[in-house]
């Protein structure tokens, strides 16, 4: 069962603001679906003041416990934050394992990480947040899927022993971590010396980046209708229509209520991001909350330290217009043609992917420094490699020189100060 608590009283900022209470409620199943529990009830429970011992109020637990046991339900996910106490007292009342927002997420991401990363960061996040929450075996649950047992548990004579246990393994996984940051930063340098700028894919879990990323890169990452498809970040190279390369990158989705020591354990899989040249935020436009998931995903990039590229205005992909209907896909199409920085898309059908390509090459373009340069005439290779790398505006030649006026990307114009010694 999927319970999630509406305030009476809406929150005017934060994650709720503007959000209605079944659109919460759908996208906290579709969460649930993600790790394929079966959803034998829902409900939306009206939360006047949260009570310190249940979180819900006495006569929604009774009237929950009914339900419980007439569904014969074995896990109830309350889709907001519960705290240890709260867990352990729902879980007597209603007699079924309960779970809160955080550990489901955490649940899915301890299920798909694939990379050596990605698997020690969220086992690092997932052991912070269990430490305090061992409490009595749910042997019944035996899962046969990936994760880190939050739907499960150890004994009451273990939890001490587990306890220890856990303490000991987190402090491997950090000195784990180290290390294979380190060997994260030689390939992020190593890429460095690759004269290509990154752009990155950022949005909304299943705002369609993956569909976005492989129709741009013909790549075949995994594409499904289901939040937390991609957990782990692609790279590919992507040619441009002026033929400059860029390197693609598709990025972990973002969540409201993205737990914490989630966003702290992938800052690492996110540098990809906080190193981008072109931030594109890939939007659901179809979405009934699309623009509150659009302030997510920038709260979410604020926290990660990059709010100036924010508050300049991200590239805005507003995807997903193959499934809005005439009036609703005119209104956006209007909206897109007033603002430059917003281009339509749909990554199934290709409409818009043009505009987005040329308008990258057009940011990418803006970016370029200009530089004015004098390269002796015998100097065949310098002056190719300016031809190759950069953007020829004008050229004098004199009897020993070529007086070029070039435009270079930052990391071009460093590259060949450093091939001239300089």
């Amino acid at each position: 069962m999927v319970v999630h608590p509406a305030k009476k009283t809406p929150d005017k900022v934060g994650s709720d603001a503007g959000r209605m209470p079944e659109a919460r409620l759908a996208e906290a199943v579709g969460l649930a679906r993600a790790i394929d529990l079966e959803i034998r009830a829902t409900e939306i429970v009206s939360l006047n003041k949260p009570r310190p011992a249940t979180l819900l109020g006495s006569g929604t637990v009774e009237r929950l416990g009914v339900l419980v046991k007439q569904h014969e339900i074995a896990l109830v996910v309350i889709d907001a934050p519960v705290t240890p106490g709260q867990q352990r007292n729902l879980e007597k009342a209603l007699d079924a394992k309960v779970i809160d927002r955080t550990g489901l997420i955490l649940e899915i991401f301890g299920a798909r990480a694939r990379t050596r990363e990605g698997t020690l960061q969220v086992e690092l996040a997932s052991l912070t947040y269990q430490k305090s929450r061992l409490v009595r075996s749910w042997t019944h649950l035996e899962r046969q899927r990936g994760g880190f047992g939050f739907l499960g548990g150890p004994g009451e004579t273990q939890i001490e022993a587990d306890r220890r246990m856990i303490g000991d393994r987190i402090v491997r996984l950090k000195k784990e971590l180290v290390e294979v940051k380190r060997t994260r930063d030689l390939h992020r340098k190593a890429r460095k010396r690759v004269p290509y700028p990154i752009v990155a894919l950022v949005g909304y879990t299943n705002a369609g980046k993956s569909t976005l990323f492989n129709r741009l890169t013909s790549a075949s990452v995994v594409v499904r209708d289901q939040l937390f498809a991609t957990l782990d970040p692609t790279m590919r190279l992507l040619s441009l229509p002026s033929g400059r390369k860029v390197i693609l990158s598709d990025t972990v989705g973002f969540v409201s209520d993205l737990p914490h020591e989630l966003v702290a354990a992938f800052r690492a899989t996110l540098e990809e991001v906080l190193e981008a040249d072109l931030i594109v935020h890939v939007r659901d436009i179809a979405h009934p909350d699309s623009d509150s998931q659009r302030q997510d995903v920038e709260t979410v990039l604020r926290e990660l330290g990059i709010g100036d590229q924010v508050d300049q205005g991200l590239i805005e992909a507003w995807n997903k217009i193959d499934l809005l209907d005439g009036e609703d896909g005119y209104d956006v199409l209007n909206q897109t043609r007033r603002d430059a920085r917003h281009v339509a898309t749909s990554a199934a059908t290709g409409e818009g992917i043009p505009r987005l390509l040329a308008l990258l090459d057009e940011k990418l373009a803006a970016e370029r420094q200009l530089l004015t340069l004098d390269i002796k005439l015998e100097d065949g290779a310098s002056l190719a490699w300016l031809y190759r790398h950069g953007d020829v505006v004008r050229r004098q030649d004199d009897e020993l020189c070529a007086h070029l006026l070039v435009r270079l990307d930052a990391v071009d114009a460093g590259r060949f100060e450093h091939l001239q010694g300089l």
